[in-house]
This record gives C-alpha cells, structure tokens and sequence, in this order.
C-alpha cells in the first residue's frame, strides 16, 4: 500500500485541498457551465410538458401528485450534474495511460482522493448546475419542497450521500480498466443501469412492481430517488431516517468493495511490473 499522511488533521487537509481542487478545476469552464444550465433548464420544460401530459387524466401515479411529478422533474434535472448521472472515465483512462502508478504512490488512499475530489465537483455543480434549474422551476411551475429546518437538513444530508454512493459506484466499475483492454462496455452498462434504477428517468413509483423490487435492491435509487423523495415529502418522519441509514449502509458497502478490488488490482499492476 503507499504511504499515509502522519497524522488524521494532515489527512483532513490533503482531503480539503483535493476537495478544493475538484471544485476550482470546473468553476475554470464558466461558460460550458452556462451552456450546459441552458441545456438542463430546455430539457426541464421538455420533460415538464411531457409530466403534465401524464398527468392530464388521473389525480395521482405512483404516490406523486401533479405538483410532486412536476418538482420530481426540475430536482432531477438540478441533481442530474451534481451525481454525475452519465459517469466519467477519468480513472479508467488514467489507468490506461499509466498516470495510475503516480497516483497509486501518493500519500493519499487513491478511492479517498477520488472521493474527496469528486465531492468538491460537486458542490460546484450544486451552486452552479443545481440550484438555478430549481430555481427557474419553483418560479414556472409552482414546485413543492421541504417544510422546515430539519427537513431541509435531510435533504442536504441526503444530496451528500447520493453524491458518495454515485462516486463510490463510479469508481468501483471503473476499476475494471486494470483488467480489460477496452472497459466502456462495462461503464455503458453501469450507466443504464443507474439511469434506469435509479429513478432519473421515471420515479420508481411508476415502475411495475416486480421493477421496483430489482430496483430497491440495488444502489441506483440511493443515487436520485431517494433524494427526491425527502425533497418532495414523499418519505417524512421514521420514513426518512430509514431512507438516509439506506443511503449510508450502500455507502459503506461500496466503499468496502471499491477498497478490496483496488487492493486485488494493485497486485496485479506489480504483476505487470508497472
């Protein structure tokens, strides 16, 4: 394994400064994030018309009232950056070029560095990709959202896990570069799955049930869905508690897994003699 910082306060600052890292490196680009907020809020008013359409007939689908569907819509379209919903293939690809080896004896766990520099992204995305398409949503279309104070704080609190969740998955299927040639069939997979399970297409209340029950067994809905659902009192009280600890449960599955591939792939790159 490569070497630790000296102590957990030095730890806590490698992990900031990496944090910081990921946020300036795309508060660089202000004007693909400009673009890209136009794109979101367009395919926030498409998807809208399309939710309203759904909604012509009955009162209520899937427990979603018209006013829940529509702010389901614009969260989705505001989380969408912020979860890195398409993936990316920046450690595969640094796997492939062998910059991986420098990372690998950096001072810094490499699924902790990639952590940290993922969360600090996304609270650029927040800020920036987030908040403004909720924003031109809540103005249009009347959106409901949290009551209080504490609800509030269990929707941030879920954001943050959501984010963890999608980076720890990310980073596992990513790992599969140290073995294949070619790895983006396994990350195309990945990527429809998540898009599917997770509740970014559709809620998984629209899903049939014997969907819903795949869907629930897996981390994709820890991703969007449930994020959503404390945002738009679809959970409340006991509801929400067990929704976060559901969160936080498939975060710490995937962070030990994400541990144990890399230790098992950090062999093989001795192996290989790189």
């Amino acid at each position: 394994m490569s070497a630790r910082t000296d102590s957990p306060a030095a730890r806590l600052r490698a992990h900031a400064e990496l944090a910081r890292y990921g946020y300036r490196r795309y508060a660089t680009y202000a004007k693909a994030s400009l673009l890209g907020l136009a794109t979101t809020v367009l395919f926030g008013v498409l998807r809208s018309a399309i939710m309203s359409g759904i909604y012509a007939g009955p009162r209520q689908i899937g427990g979603y009232h018209v006013a829940q569907a529509l702010t389901y819509v614009w969260l989705v379209q505001g989380l969408m950056t912020v979860v890195r919903i398409y993936g990316d293939a920046e450690l595969a690809t640094r796997v492939r070029s062998g910059q991986i080896v420098a990372d690998l004896v950096r001072p810094v766990h490499l699924q902790s560095a990639y952590l940290a520099a993922d969360l600090g992204r996304a609270w650029y995305h927040l800020l920036f990709r987030g908040v403004p398409p909720m924003v031109v949503g809540w103005v249009c279309y009347g959106l409901t959202g949290p009551a209080g104070v504490l609800d509030w704080l269990a929707f941030l609190t879920s954001v943050w896990l959501a984010v963890v969740v999608s980076t720890l998955f990310r980073f596992l299927y990513s790992l599969s570069s140290f073995w294949l040639l070619d790895y983006r069939g396994v990350a195309l997979i990945a990527v429809i799955l998540v898009n599917l399970l997770s509740g970014f297409v559709l809620p998984t209340g629209f899903f049939p049930h014997w969907l819903r029950t795949v869907a629930a067994a897996t981390p994709f809905p820890s991703i969007v869905q449930v994020p959503v659902d404390v945002f738009t009192g679809h959970v409340t009280g006991a509801q929400t508690v067990s929704a976060l600890a559901g969160q936080a449960l498939w975060a710490v599955l995937l962070l030990a897994a994400g541990r144990w591939l890399l230790a098992v792939a950090r062999r093989r790159v001795v192996i290989q003699g790189g």
